[in-house]
């Protein structure tokens, strides 16, 4: 079993963001002395303001600004007490307006991600199980992390995938008692929305399932007195259905709201769930502003509102169906997204348009597969019209240029993001520069000694190595047996090889990477389904090799030769079906990692490997070095029968010697 640090999936986010800052993308601090909404200044630059989550501007609204500081005067800047012993005056008129505007039993959170905190370990029971969206907000992710301390099933789908969502429900329904589907109203990357109608023909069909969803970014600008895109598709929220909304964001205020008609549930929220027991209440400023702002949702304002956002929308995509930029998800919701698929090429893009006078938002891991990083755009209230235009204008001029200073291509982009590339008759960006690339199937088609000099000697895979490892995972009829080999060398222009490697493909365990207790589980339904868990990969190297599988120069243009390598790995994978693609064993090479990272992909620890550096010399060395278990242990079951071995240590093999252990 794989011994994995826990600490792996925060190292590489840690890498992932602190790469963005360094590109000047991430970790900006707005300046001036007022804001307006229509406008930020960063890095001293007014810039039009398109990365907004306020769609209806409500967060401007003079009316909003004046109940909070009328409310500061009168309470205070806080009311310092648990909502659970006594609530704020202003609350009980706030509560009764959303009450009204859902027709629905509510409750107010101090925000979304506390709500979360709070709500889901209180529905979900333990005799429940959990299925996720993967694209479902963070915050949802994190607190049905704690469920499984309690052995609550926590699983993940594929983004609106209904048919593993089925699979999982098939295979849940005799296990526990309720199925909770949890996902996005409106997707806060693509903009995209949940398939509701679908979902509820599927409750229908497994009364089983029951919906959570957050809709924060469908609130306000979507749905009857602007409750969100889930109430607009539902009408009335069925018994199986739980949605929360926002109170900031496009609301203008802060808080979240959360509503259910089960009665029994909400009393139970309530009384139980932590931080809405514990936690500090919302301040006056912020119950007076969403108590002002409830008024104009109950009010035929909210719908004049929505309609000028609405055409401000409609505006943007007439624009965006006359370029060719790829817009990752056609709809009419206030969130654009268009692809750029490598980081490299994102970070490009956005500086592009940072220099051009738009503030936009970078889409990157984890909140998108590392491979579809984009550009996440966003239409408000505040945007006029020609701004609109002039920055359409920006991307349609700037994005190509992105694509071609980082050697991609718009096919690229598309392959990316399964998008249909047919039609496109763009030619692929040359990035040779000198430099020539040689590809073989099979070690034979190497030259012997150039192989050994620069890759073999040190490690199992020399050429030889290499030609029994063909030998044996050729021509079997397991898939697990069954492996293909590729070998790749770059020279210069003088025929000096810059880099040289080779990468296998076959079946891999997914859980290759996760920690043992995971892969127990596993293991025992692969007893009755082998290939459960499992996926076709072409990593570098091979899973029966250790060491350093990449040779470069670096006193030639060795960057560019990477880039050369896996622009054309991509070709590889496309062509033999592989669902991953996996580089490895690189330590703490941070100019490899970066470059790694730029051109999609993220770094994470492998398993421990089977080496052994610094051993003990001699045997009182290494028995010095046991724990004390361990002393017990050689003393009672394995000093008794050495006497019964003889043993001794070959440094230097004969080649039949060789065979022999092979055997």
């Amino acid at each position: 079993m794989a011994k994995i640090r826990h600490n792996n999936f925060l190292d590489t986010v840690d890498d992932v963001i602190s790469n963005a800052t360094s590109a000047g993308i991430l970790h900006l601090s707005a300046q001036g002395n007022s804001l307006n909404g229509r406008k930020i200044k960063f890095n001293g630059k007014k810039s039009f303001h398109f990365g907004t989550t306020g769609y209806l501007g409500l967060e401007q609204d003079d009316r909003l600004k004046a109940a909070a500081m009328e409310a500061i005067h009168r309470y205070g800047t806080q009311f310092p007490l648990s909502k659970t012993y006594i609530s704020h005056p202003l609350y009980g008129e706030l509560e009764e307006k959303l009450a009204q505007m859902y027709g629905q039993p509510i409750l107010v959170t101090k925000n979304s991600t506390l709500g979360h905190l709070a709500v889901i370990p209180t529905v979900v029971r333990d005799e429940d199980a959990v299925i996720l969206d993967h694209q479902v907000h963070w915050s949802v992710q994190n607190a049905s992390e704690l469920l499984k301390t309690r052995g609550v099933p926590v699983h993940m789908i594929r983004h609106n995938n209904l048919e593993m969502l089925e699979h999982h429900i098939k295979e849940l329904s005799n296990k526990v008692r309720k199925i909770w589907y949890m996902a996005d109203g409106v997707y806060s990357m693509y903009g995209d929305f949940a398939p509701v109608e679908e979902l509820m023909k599927l409750s229908d069909k497994y009364p089983q399932l029951h919906f959570y969803f957050d809709d924060v970014h469908g609130m306000s600008w979507k749905g009857r007195n602007g409750t969100g895109y889930i109430m607009e598709a539902l009408d009335d929220l069925p018994d199986n259905v739980l949605v929360f909304g926002t109170l900031s964001k496009t609301f203008g205020a802060s808080g979240a709201v959360m509503s259910s008609s089960d009665k029994k549930l909400m009393r139970k929220i309530r009384n139980f769930g932590g931080p809405l027991t514990f936690s500090a209440q919302l301040e006056p400023a912020s119950i007076a502003a969403a108590s002002a702002s409830a008024d104009i949702h109950l009010s035929p304002e909210i719908y004049l509102l929505q309609e000028e956002l609405r055409n401000k929308i409609t505006y943007f995509n007439t624009l965006l169906k006359e370029t060719q930029l790829p817009l990752i998800a056609q709809n009419d919701s206030p969130v654009f997204y268009i692809g750029t698929g490598m980081p490299i090429t994102g970070y490009n893009f956005v500086q592009r348009l940072f220099d051009e006078g738009f503030y936009v938002n970078l889409g990157l891991y984890p909140a998108v597969p590392v491979k579809n990083t984009g550009v996440r755009i966003t239409i408000s209230r505040h945007n006029q019209e020609s701004d609109i235009k002039a920055l359409t204008q920006a991307m349609n001029f700037h994005y190509f240029r992105a694509l071609e200073e980082t050697a991609s291509s718009l096919k690229r982009v598309h392959r990316a993001f399964r998008m249909n590339s047919d039609s496109l008759q763009e030619k692929e960006n040359p990035i040779n520069e000198g430099l020539v690339l040689e590809y073989y199937r099979s070690i034979k088609q190497i030259d012997q000694k150039e192989w050994d000099r620069l890759m073999g000697g040190k490690e199992n895979f020399d050429w030889k190595g290499q030609l029994f490892l063909e030998k044996i995972f050729s021509n079997n009829f397991l898939p697990e047996h069954q492996f293909s080999f590729h070998y790749y060398t770059i020279r210069d222009h003088l025929g000096k090889p810059v880099l040289m490697t080779f990468f296998s493909f076959g079946l891999w365990k997914d859980d290759m990477l996760a920690p043992a207790s995971i892969s127990e589980k596993v293991e025992e339904i692969r007893k009755n389904d082998p290939y459960y868990m499992t996926s076709k990969v072409l990593g570098m190297g091979s899973v029966f090799t250790e060491g350093q599988h990449l040779y470069l120069d670096r006193k030639a243009d060795w960057k560019q030769a990477v880039k050369i390598l896996l622009t054309n790995l991509e070709e590889l994978q496309r062509e033999v079906g592989s669902e991953m693609m996996v580089l490895r064993d690189f330590g703490q090479d941070q100019q490899l990692n970066d470059l790694f990272h730029n051109y999609g992909f993220v770094r994470t620890e492998m398993p421990e490997s089977c080496i052994l550096e610094n051993l003990p010399r001699t045997e009182e060395d290494w028995f010095a070095n046991l724990s004390t278990r361990s002393r017990r242990h050689f003393r009672k079951d394995v000093e008794p029968f050495t006497k019964y071995f003889d043993v001794s240590v070959v440094q230097s093999p004969a080649t039949s010697e060789i065979d022999y252990y092979y055997q």
